[in-house]
């Protein structure tokens, strides 16, 4: 699960490494009320993807021109996500940036510490381009990060950077991390380290032991989690929820065939009820970027008139206008039809003639 960078930065406050002073906005008023008090500022769109800056979703503001850009970047799509939280903090204008991150390398079966000179920049790029810029560190999992393995990687990159690896490594195993990353690792005036960002992904399987990232993420993973469905967001424009992780992949494989292109793949479980499926046409309908919504459900455990019942409230609560797709077979079939037929929802007699179905809508101007 990833964590938006104010969580992650939250984070690693707690675990004594610095970060530029900021607040969190979600109105263009707040957030230049925020860039008031702090004078020099950065305003920084909190979305779950990288590519931020190249999208336009991180500008420095004066108090002049806060309100304005807070309003541009505030319900801007990036990569199909849309901003609806911004991150305020003051403009820190460091001298040199750096790159220092932790993940696992799955080859060797151990953490890796990785840093580079090359900060601000994706650590890909820097790797494609000056392949020698790249310091990789390997870090046994049972004796941990070494002082002599720190003073290396410090003196190619000519600055002491051991105190925040080893906090950024403590925080690494104790939250059960796939990835801690700063990029950039600012060195400011004063000769002092900061995290300009921050970027965490904690292992999916751990979150049970992980309460605080959980709840703070407001992810749609850790969301459908919370409501006991699996969801994971993908790059297509066809939402799916079905019933049942099998039923769910073989629904994306025919999208795939017809031509089209999931954007997540969506379990709601067996015995699902109405509150889940509207639950999970909130969380599916959330990304901009989907287009169509293909509902397959087979009613065993489930029963397909409860699924009815949640679309059907869910449309008339929401007055969502996204071509909806149902394919609905099994317990409750003949209710569910007809408590549909008012709905505006489009019936599929089989999963081959849903995902054709939605695919042609999704590709409709």
């Amino acid at each position: 699960m990833k964590l938006y960078e104010f969580v992650a930065k939250q984070l690693f406050r707690k675990y004594g490494i610095a970060t530029p002073e900021g607040e969190v906005a979600d109105t263009p008023e707040s957030a230049a009320q925020i860039a008031g008090r702090l004078g020099r500022a950065v305003i920084k769109a909190q979305v779950l993807t990288g590519g931020r800056g190249k999208a336009g979703g991180i500008a420095p503001v004066t108090q002049s021109n806060a309100l304005e850009t807070a309003k541009r970047i505030l319900g801007m799509s990036i990569r199909g996500l849309q901003v609806r939280k911004l991150l305020v903090e003051e403009d820190k204008s460091p001298e040199k940036e750096l790159y220092l991150g932790i993940t696992i390398d799955r080859g060797k079966r151990r953490p890796v510490l990785i840093a580079s000179r090359l900060g601000g920049v994706d650590i890909e790029e820097a790797a494609r381009k000056a392949p020698g810029s790249i310091i990789r560190t390997h870090i046994d999992p049972l004796a941990g990060l070494f002082d002599y393995q720190v003073r290396t990687v410090s003196r190619r990159l000519g600055t002491d950077v051991g105190d925040v690896a080893f906090r950024l490594y403590r925080l690494f195993i104790e939250r059960d991390c796939t990835l801690a990353e700063i990029n950039p690792l600012g060195v400011v005036a004063d000769g002092s380290l900061c995290a300009l960002d921050a970027k965490i992904t904690v292992d999916d399987s751990a979150l049970f032991r992980q309460p605080f990232m959980e709840e703070e993420s407001g992810s749609p993973e850790a969301i459908a989690k919370k409501h006991g469905m699996s969801y994971v967001a993908l790059d297509g424009n066809i939402g799916c929820i079905v019933n049942g992780a099998g039923l769910a992949m073989a629904s994306m494989d025919l999208i795939k065939g017809f031509g089209g292109e999931p954007a997540n793949f969506m379990d709601v479980r067996g015995g699902a009820g109405a509150e889940d499926v509207a639950d999970a046409l909130s969380i599916v309908t959330s990304n901009p970027n989907v287009r169509a919504v293909l509902v397959n459900i087979f009613g065993g455990i489930t029963r397909c008139d409860e699924i009815a019942v949640g679309i059907r409230d869910f449309r008339r609560r929401m007055d969502i206008r996204l071509p909806v797709v149902v394919r609905l077979t099994g317990t409750g079939e003949a209710e569910a039809r007809r408590l549909l037929l008012s709905t505006g929802v489009i019936a599929a007699d089989s999963s081959e003639d849903g995902a054709r179905q939605v695919v042609a809508l999704a590709h409709q101007p």
